[in-house]
């Protein structure tokens, strides 16, 4: 059974999509690399929801499962995270020494040319496995298709290449830097 998804609409809205992202991204093996104290995660990814996701975007577009399980972020062609907030919100964060290297091969990847950005998709992992992705993907795409655009993530996570794949997604290349875990930047063509 399809679970139903919703825009995020309010303020309750986006706490809970905050909450579920964070809880979701706690075992995320490239958000971890970069955030390896539990106390920092728990302060900094706030900031970097805020900052990179559609949260804190005044023309992004979330999505949230009616359960409150699984949550998706999307910044829409033209607009792009802000990373020099994002930056200021992260400096006193110790991080791994490659991570700037990492941040930077990230944004050599991210394409210029229009495009929907998935910054963050997320499903509780005690949610996992019942569809929730795949019920997020399926309504924003509904979407990005009806705009005829492209679309781009990154893949913190190996485990989730072949969802992204089931629904057009194809690998675009490997960021990796030093220690970091793999990042596969993935983009889908225009329909």
């Amino acid at each position: 059974m399809e679970a139903a998804v919703r825009p995020i609409a309010s303020a309750s809205d986006t706490a809970l999509a905050r909450a579920t992202l964070i809880t979701a991204f706690a075992a995320d093996p490239f958000t971890r690399w970069a955030m390896p104290d539990p106390a920092a995660f728990l302060e900094a990814f706030p900031h970097v929801l805020a900052h990179m996701g559609a949260l804190g975007h005044p023309a992004g577009r979330g999505f949230l499962a009616v359960d409150h399980r699984a949550a998706a972020l999307w910044i829409p062609p033209g607009h792009g995270p802000d990373m020099d907030a994002l930056g200021s919100a992260l400096a006193d964060l110790a991080m791994p020494e490659e991570a700037p290297d990492v941040f930077e091969a990230m944004a050599r990847h991210h394409p210029e040319s229009p495009h929907w950005y998935l910054p963050f998709i997320g499903v509780d992992p005690g949610a996992q496995g019942k569809g929730l992705g795949s019920a997020l993907l399926r309504t924003a795409l509904a979407e990005v298709d009806a705009d005829h655009m492209p679309a781009y993530l990154e893949s913190t996570n190996p485990r989730n290449i072949p969802l992204y794949e089931r629904f057009g997604f194809r690998v675009a290349g490997e960021i990796q830097v030093g220690s970091s875990p793999p990042m596969h930047p993935m983009w889908r063509d225009a329909r």
